[in-house]
């Protein structure tokens, strides 16, 4: 079986990759890699292309948790441990490992939450000025949003266990880190960044002539 810790990386590289991509170290970043990727230089581009990164993570980490979770039912035994780390006795903690409402698991709900910031993470990606856009950014805004106290919650349940659940903890990191993503596409749309197209060379000409007269 692959190391769990490995595996606990292979979500933090790109939640940390996409988080940087979304902040202003990743300008630098941007221009130091638009030589092989040109698109990387503008900042919209970067954006999106980190909260992609962000939103798979956290899909993908909850599906390893829902996997977990049904390994667990069956008797098995993946990453338990004697220290206060251990996703097993979280994950199979039969009290608080679905939500009590629909009686659904948590890593099924994560999954389908992720599933839907992906849908609308892509398809901003492909139609970043179409008029719905906008709006579908707030809609990923708020869905994080609600996620806060969700994960107060779960977060309260691993207090009263006293364990954490490392890759729940990956996810609820996702799901924060997403917040701020959406947040910060509101702020560019404010302040004139969203847009990324090139001026023609003779509109370039005349802006540079404006610039120096």
């Amino acid at each position: 079986m692959v190391d769990q810790n490995l595996l606990l990386i292979a979500y933090i590289v790109p939640i940390a990759f996409g988080l940087i991509l979304m902040t202003k170290a990743g300008d630098g970043l941007g221009e130091s890699l638009s030589g092989r990727r040109p698109l990387l230089k503008h900042a919209r581009r970067r954006h999106m292309l980190g909260m992609n990164l962000v939103v798979l993570a956290g899909f993908a980490v909850s599906v390893h948790t829902l996997w977990i979770s049904n390994k667990i039912s069956e008797g098995g035994n993946v990453c338990s441990s004697a220290t206060v780390f251990s996703c097993d006795d979280v994950l199979g903690n039969t009290q608080y490992n679905t939500d009590p409402v629909f009686g659904l698991p948590w890593g099924m709900i994560g999954m389908f939450a992720f599933c839907a910031l992906m849908f609308i993470t892509n398809a901003v990606s492909k139609e970043p000025d179409a008029l719905w856009a906008e709006n579908y950014l707030k809609y990923g805004k708020y869905m994080t949003a609600v996620g806060l106290p969700i994960i107060a919650l779960l977060i309260s349940y691993e207090v009263a266990m006293e364990k954490i659940c490392q890759f729940c903890t990956m996810a609820h990191i996702a799901n924060v880190v997403c917040l701020f993503g959406f947040w910060r596409a509101g702020k560019m749309h404010e302040e004139g960044l969203w847009n990324d197209e090139e001026p023609v060379e003779g509109e370039a000409q005349k802006e540079n002539g404006k610039k120096f007269w």
